[in-house]
């Protein structure tokens, strides 16, 4: 007879998460020092987008494993439960397992390299530092090993040790992804060297191997620009506002703020700054609206694009989607969302569904935020990131550019059109003009000024933030970003019509 847990993976392999979940609840109660059925458990509330549930199991799962650990001074699972913690991104969960499982078996390779990522994650970079050097030194012949302790110096502005470690990753005989990872870290470091002539070379080379990765070649290069148009098309004025005075519910206690733009743009600055007022709560980076849209299609039950099945729905079906949406954020993020007056949802590539946005959201506001076209494009391109249908586009250098005018003219298309309310932020006025510029962002969300906002780069320090600029947002403000295009101004001559009318129309020199 099969047990509960057995059960739970069975419906699992069947994909039926909500009945696996049934399952494993049942094993956990039956035998709640189980620590494999509560990680199952935590595992599959987390794929049903119930995470602040899951983690908690997940925790608790950590430390049941890690009271075995401790006798039978095997880590395995323990390594296995923590890399699930950093997938969830729960990285300070990760990093107290982590600590605990190196003292018990200080041998295995795996358990400093998590560490060493969950410290970097963190922004705690000297632990992360001394980690990927213990995991170095137990496989010194491991190039992707080689490559993380590089990145760690660079950001320990030790670049000449880094550059002289990616330069040998690369004279021996490294995998693609090593490969391609090793050139955009070199790429980093020559930057930060100055020796701006060589840089382009190295993203390049980089740019040529990415086609080879799998995590590349299974991302769905059509999709946002098959997006893009069909939303175009399908977002007239008309549609936009069909239920911007119609009788839907309004939550006079909570305003909806989205925070979009383009990859590098100063998105994560803005939401770090939004983050560190009181009456503040930031989703970051979540796949609340994509899911929104996926539950549209669901409730269709038939073909179309995203314009032509709101075209169909009535004011019930508009309730249950915007239902819908907090019912998700609740089970991500707990109950604590309810106690800030303003919900932010940070997702930069949102400003692909702000046609979705404004007709179930018409009574929610937008910040835009642009930089120069020029450093946008150059910051995406030298930039390490996981692949997504967005970030495939920015491998190459000329594809880089097309894929931020498609965005961009997308944006020019849809703010005439839109009835939400936005505001556009420029980067180079937060940087430098800070409390000029968020005292308007903050007067345009509702909130009065707090002082403290400048403090944000403080409370980064420490905290998770889910973008490449984790660390960049850990640090003061500084102002080498703005204008950096310069030192690379022969590299421009192929992209620069087709990004000139953006220059021009968001008003930077030419």
């Amino acid at each position: 007879m099969m047990t509960f847990l057995q059960r739970g993976q069975a419906a699992v392999q069947s994909r039926n998460l909500v009945e696996a979940a049934g399952w494993f609840e049942k094993a956990v109660a039956e035998n709640p020092k189980d620590g494999q059925a509560k990680a199952c458990l935590g595992q599959t509330l987390c794929w049903l987008g119930r995470r602040e549930q899951g983690i908690a199991h997940l925790r608790q799962s950590g430390q049941l494993l890690l009271k075995k650990a401790r006798k039978s001074r095997d880590i395995s699972l323990l390594l296995g439960l923590a890399e699930q913690l950093q997938f969830w991104n729960d990285y300070r969960g990760s990093l107290e397992l982590l600590k605990q499982a190196v003292q018990i078996d200080g041998s295995k390779v795996r358990g400093f390299q998590l560490l060493a990522l969950a410290h970097s994650r963190l922004n705690e970079n000297k632990p992360a530092l001394s980690a990927a050097r213990k995991a170095v030194r137990l496989a010194p012949h491991s190039g992707v090993l080689q490559i993380l302790l590089a990145t760690l110096e660079t950001d320990d502005r030790q670049y000449e040790e880094a550059k002289r470690r990616l330069e040998k990753v690369l004279t021996g005989f490294p995998t693609p992804e090593e490969k391609f990872r090793a050139h955009k870290e070199l790429a980093r470091v020559l930057d930060k060297l100055e020796t701006y002539e060589q840089v382009f070379g190295h993203l390049r080379a980089a740019g040529d191997v990415a086609g080879l990765l799998p995590e590349v070649k299974k991302q769905d290069a059509a999709l946002v620009p098959t997006l893009i148009k069909t939303n175009t098309l399908g977002f007239t004025r008309e549609l936009l506002e069909r239920w911007s005075c119609a009788g839907l519910p309004r939550d006079e206690s909570r305003k909806l703020v989205f925070i979009v733009g383009f990859m590098r743009s100063g998105t994560t600055l803005t939401q770090e700054v939004l983050d560190s007022h009181p009456d503040v709560f930031v989703a970051d980076e979540t796949d609340l609206i994509v899911t929104l849209r996926n539950e549209l299609h669901r409730m269709a039950g038939t073909a179309g694009t995203t314009p032509e099945l709101l075209e169909n729905i009535d004011i019930p079906g508009v309730t249950h989607l915007r239902r819908f949406y907090w019912e998700r954020a609740r089970g991500r993020f707990g109950e604590k969302i309810d106690r800030r007056p303003v919900f932010v949802d940070k997702t930069t590539m949102n400003t692909i569904d702000l046609g979705l946005i404004n007709c179930l959201f018409p009574d929610a506001k937008v910040v835009f935020v642009m930089r120069d076209p020029r450093d946008v494009c150059l910051s995406c391109f030298m930039q390490t990131m996981a692949p997504t249908p967005s970030t495939v586009h920015v491998l190459q250098w000329e594809r880089t550019a097309a894929f931020y005018a498609e965005v961009m003219e997308w944006w020019m298309c849809i703010r005439s059109r839109m009835t939400m309310d936005f505001y556009e932020l420029r980067y180079e006025d937060a940087v430098f003009r800070f409390e000029e510029s968020f005292r308007k962002v903050f007067d345009f969300v509702g909130l009065d000024w707090d002082p403290s906002v400048a403090e944000f780069h403080k409370r980064a320090a420490g905290k998770y933030v889910n973008s490449p600029s984790h660390g960049q947002v850990a640090q003061p403000l500084y102002t080498s970003s703005v204008g950096r295009w310069k030192h690379y101004e022969a590299e421009f001559a192929p992209i620069s019509k087709m990004l000139e009318p953006f220059v021009t129309a968001f008003g930077y020199e030419r």
